[in-house]
């Protein structure tokens, strides 16, 4: 089993501390006040799941003024629509190519429904980030989605991730990369230690899966794709970049 790499505002020194060392990774938004660490992986998230969103163009001129460390970013969120894929394709789609264009990898934010939504394509984007209600997020279509983007070379994120029962759903079901939640900002060194012994938990755990193999399929895949197997376990993330030639996968 493998272990997403779990992504925690720099708040504290003794974040940053594993940051640095790339035990955890980093993420910011505009609104958090936080830096760009000098040292480790990072991604940027418009932060719209939120009260303080500083709005689209706002959030582009942030990502330029980043620009400098998109090298070491694992992706950039492009604005979306909290719970509804319909209308978050409409707005991030023209966002993509410009963040692109920055030099870094774009996140395509996955929301309610994406599975039923035909207006997006794989090569457009770098990496599929899991968002959504809980409920959409948890079910079967989000996690052949979320196989399904890693089969075709994509960096795959779950957001919401606050517990070790999710983190091990992400790990087991989701095949993800990365992973982050709002605990280390609701009392970051306080949670800080749980976080890290999730990651030992999960590259230590050799017991059964607690998932039934039929729950990771579900009526509109009905074996029409062919997945790749599970990632082996990685000591650093893969840096993002799209597949050379992208799996062709249609939805319906």
């Amino acid at each position: 089993m493998h272990a997403p790499l779990y992504l925690a505002p720099p708040s504290t020194a003794r974040i940053r501390e594993h940051i640095h060392a790339r035990r955890l990774g980093a993420i910011v938004t505009p609104s958090s006040g936080n830096r760009v660490p000098e040292h480790g992986w990072w991604a940027a998230d418009s932060g719209i799941f939120g009260s303080t969103y500083v709005g689209d163009e706002a959030y582009m001129d942030w990502l330029e003024e980043r620009a400098e460390f998109a090298d070491r970013c694992l992706f950039a969120t492009a604005p979306d629509v909290p719970f509804n894929a319909f209308t978050s394709i409409n707005r991030s789609y023209p966002y993509l190519d410009r963040i692109r264009r920055m030099g870094y990898p774009v996140a395509l934010v996955a929301q309610d429904h994406l599975e039923l939504c035909d207006w997006w394509r794989w090569e457009d984007f770098d990496c599929l980030f899991i968002g959504g209600s809980t409920s959409w997020k948890l079910s079967p279509a989000a996690a052949v989605l979320a196989r399904a983007a890693c089969a075709a070379g994509l960096w795959v994120h779950v957001g919401r991730v606050n517990s070790f029962k999710r983190m091990r759903y992400a790990s087991l079901a989701m095949d993800a990369d990365s992973a982050d939640g709002t605990l280390l900002t609701n009392g970051p060194d306080k949670h800080l230690p749980s976080v890290l012994r999730w990651t030992w938990q999960l590259l230590l755990d050799d017991a059964p899966a607690l998932i039934d193999p039929e729950y990771l399929t579900s009526a509109w895949d009905n074996g029409r794709y062919d997945l790749a197997p599970r990632r082996t376990v990685q000591a650093l993330p893969r840096t993002p970049a799209r597949a050379s030639e992208p799996l062709q996968l249609t939805l319906i």
